[in-house]
């Protein structure tokens, strides 16, 4: 049976409309918007936010081209009720497959941080505030005392000692949204696997506590560079604690004073404060940093030597002197 001329064309016509249909659509699905595009966004999904919400702020921020596309998309797949809450790091260079599948595995965005040796805490607070984590003053809110049961070390530590010294100086990775606790678990428990089981039996054996041991390497880091320079005036500071002489640590002074640098008035050394070791002698009330792995070492292994006295040049040379009329003359020359 010869098909008309109207029929022909009207099955023809509706064949190419099926084609557009299908081409449009792998073009609006398959087909990011911006293919060249090298800007990534952080895009939250928040609880509770169904397909719908995600596709039309995506299309909002300017991420997909049509929020319908993605709907339609995340209902063929099945994929419409496994869309995780989170903070996801998108491109509109993503097609929506791409997307649809970070979101449904809960890919969310990870950010890298480094905290270097000799980090207070206010500084890692400032760091991490940067970076949208936390509200301030979370870190100093922490106590020892909630970590006890969970990590041995801080036996020796009173319970009202905030975590400084205990958050160990790394290169850490964390998810956008991680909450404080996790954050001080992970630099807590890379605390805890550094110092190792024979660091501290050494420290038993020498009659020290962890926690003098880390006030003591927060002095050091902040003191001095070199190892070779950490292991003498720990062996310095040590001999000073031993004969009942004040330490004279700088660095105690700028952390009550809230300094990173610059000298120190001998007005500033009659301020009472535990951590002034100008006005008391023996180890500060706590850390004043967050010590690396070689000044934790430096003052659990001091190396002996008859002085007693040393200063930093502006440059960072170390001068040890034995008396203190050679230190009082280096310090004319030096500084």
């Amino acid at each position: 049976m010869n098909l008309s001329k109207n029929t022909i064309r009207i099955v023809f016509f509706l064949v190419l409309a099926i084609f557009c249909v299908v081409v449009f659509s792998w073009w609006e699905i398959f087909v990011p918007k911006n293919p060249a595009s090298k800007e990534t966004k952080i895009f939250p999904v928040i609880q509770g936010e169904g397909s719908k919400d995600i596709s039309n702020n995506l299309e909002k921020q300017g991420i997909i081209k049509s929020g319908l596309f993605f709907r339609t998309y995340t209902l063929i797949t099945g994929s419409a009720n496994h869309l995780q809450a989170g903070k996801y790091e998108i491109s509109s260079s993503m097609n929506i497959p791409e997307i649809v599948y970070k979101i449904s595995l809960g890919d969310v965005a990870k950010f890298t941080v480094t905290f270097p040796e000799g980090f207070s805490l206010a500084d890692i607070e400032k760091e991490l505030e940067g970076k949208g984590l936390l509200a301030g003053s979370d870190l100093k809110n922490q106590t020892v005392e909630v970590y006890k049961k969970q990590f041995s070390f801080f036996e020796s530590v009173p319970d009202s000692a905030s975590l400084e010294g205990f958050l160990f100086p790394d290169t850490y990775q964390f998810a956008y949204g991680t909450k404080v606790d996790e954050i001080v678990d992970r630099m807590i428990s890379n605390f805890n696997k550094k110092l190792t089981a024979d660091l501290r039996d050494v420290i038993v054996l020498k009659g020290k506590s962890i926690f003098e041991i880390i006030t003591m390497a927060s002095l050091i880091e902040k003191e001095v560079r070199t190892k070779e320079d950490k292991e003498l005036v720990s062996g310095i500071l040590w001999k000073r604690i031993e004969i009942d002489m004040p330490l004279q640590v700088d660095a105690t002074i700028r952390y009550f004073l809230g300094k990173k640098t610059g000298g120190i008035s001998v007005e500033d050394t009659q301020i009472d404060s535990p951590y002034n070791t100008y006005k008391y002698k023996g180890l500060p009330k706590g850390p004043i940093c967050n010590p690396g792995l070689e000044s934790i070492k430096a003052a659990i292994y001091p190396k002996e030597s008859d002085y007693l006295y040393y200063l930093s040049t502006p440059e960072g040379e170390t001068i040890f002197n034995k008396t203190f009329e050679k230190h009082k003359a280096a310090k004319e020359k030096y500084l």
